[in-house]
């Protein structure tokens, strides 16, 4: 089996042009020796009836695997207040506003098997109004969350097809599951099935090695161009800021000085260039209203949204307790979900062993909640300019917003020593980052909604 820049990919004129990915490097084989990793695997098999490239790309990380597996399972096949075809449809949604094919056509599918209607695959024109009243809020958590309020979950839940609250907690935390695992699809390259529709094809089918498209040869499409004044830090220059960071014993900064450095990351943040757009593909397109709408960077807004502070609502405090309420045991499965990627280590960094990345992973979380608005007031955002390098912050930035840009020279760009496994690594916690800071917003709104 094969990820999307290991394959022999054809191009416009009908030649095959190969993406130089070492293809034993890609994915975890299916007949591993490793027995936890076995286990996994067919558990993932008897659940979807297939062993899916993203599941075997998560088998380089067992532990958050199995947290995957039962969260996914859950809000999809178990228990909850949203009929199973409804489920995928809202899948198909969420994946479409980051134009993911993986997920549209394999959740077209699922929704045939649950009894959907063909009709509704016409796009979201053709779906009845309950459905068409959440795509509003659809556009608003895969975008600019921080837009989200609780007047939106008034809408959708007053009316003739209005929604229950248990209803949205579940459409809510199907969106930003589906949001942040297109990011994760992207940000690994993960290619469909060669069953499956569009197997073993990218999109668009004419991108070289260095992201350049070979029909029109202009600009490239990576949003981190490589130069000298970006010079990559090494692994061994970032062990020793990380353990520098560790062993400071200067003052810690008043909060005066902590808001300053969160609102430079932020600004910083701002500074690096989008990607250029791709073509948009037509089928999945009929899933899109208002596809100019995408990420804005919340620096340029902040003087007209404030910023969202952790302190005041957060997911251990208040989200998690709210979304169990709601929508029985989901608030337990995603906590274990978050708590899992945030904490993951091997301890491990390129060929070095017995390291502490702690501040390393802690810096790539906040930067990414950073983007969206959200300040932890207990935490330096001076590290995150200590730890992260120019081209990993750009390679973060498209997969965390614009995941349909990503190319392979932006995998290839950011921190070269590490082994692809724990580029994969970066990848979860990019992809539960995000959904936690959707989450968040969501759910913030709900509870203002409910007092």
């Amino acid at each position: 089996m094969r990820l999307l820049w290991g394959l022999d990919n054809l191009c416009a004129g009908g030649s095959k042009k190969k993406i130089c990915f070492q293809e034993d490097e890609l994915t975890v084989p299916s007949d591993t020796e490793k027995e936890e990793v076995q286990t996994l695997f067919v558990d993932a098999f008897l659940q979807n009836n297939r062993l899916e490239h993203i599941v075997q790309v998560m088998g380089y990380h067992p532990e958050y695997l199995d947290c995957f597996l039962q969260t996914q399972h859950y809000m999809l096949r178990g228990d909850g207040p949203l009929p199973f075809h409804y489920r995928h449809y809202i899948a198909i949604m969420a994946a479409a506003r980051h134009q993911c094919p993986y997920l549209v056509d394999l959740h077209k599918a699922e929704f045939i098997l649950n009894g959907g209607d063909e009709h509704w695959l016409k796009g979201v024109d053709h779906v009845p109004q309950k459905l068409q009243d959440l795509y509003e809020i659809n556009k608003i958590l895969a975008h600019r969350p921080w837009l989200i309020s609780h007047t939106h979950i008034e809408k959708l839940t007053r009316g003739n097809d209005n929604w229950s609250l248990s209803e949205v907690m579940h459409a809510l935390v199907l969106l930003t599951h589906f949001h942040a695992l297109a990011s994760f699809i992207y940000g690994c390259g993960i290619n469909a099935e060669i069953e499956t529709d569009n197997g073993h094809t990218f999109r668009p089918p004419s991108i070289s090695d260095n992201g350049v498209s070979s029909d029109s040869n202009q600009n490239s499409h990576s949003s981190s161009p490589t130069s000298a004044t970006d010079a990559e830090t090494g692994i061994e220059e970032l062990m020793e800021r990380m353990k520098k960071l560790t062993e400071e014993t200067e003052e810690e900064p008043t909060q005066e000085e902590m808001l300053k450095r969160f609102k430079k990351v932020g600004s910083q943040s701002a500074e690096l260039k989008a990607a250029a757009e791709q073509p948009s593909k037509a089928d999945i397109m009929y899933f899109v209203k208002d596809a100019k709408f995408t990420y804005e960077d919340f620096a340029k807004r902040e003087s007209e949204i404030p910023t969202f502070r952790a302190q005041d609502y957060s997911w251990e405090d208040q989200g998690f307790s709210l979304a169990n309420r709601l929508y029985t045991d989901i608030g337990t499965l995603l906590d274990n979900k978050f708590t899992t990627t945030y904490n993951l280590t091997y301890m491990t960094m390129g060929d070095k062993v017995d390291v502490d990345t702690t501040s390393f992973r802690r810096s790539i979380w906040n930067y990414i909640h950073c983007m969206f608005g959200i300040r932890h007031d207990d935490y330096d955002y001076g590290e995150v300019n200590q730890l992260l390098e120019r081209n990993l912050k750009s390679y973060i930035k498209t997969v965390t917003c614009y995941p349909e840009r990503v190319t392979k020279k932006d995998y290839d760009s950011f921190m070269r020593e590490f082994k692809h496994s724990e580029k994969v690594h970066v990848n979860l916690m990019l992809m539960e980052a995000k959904m936690q800071a959707e989450l968040l917003y969501a759910l913030r709104a709900v509870m203002k909604y409910m007092t």
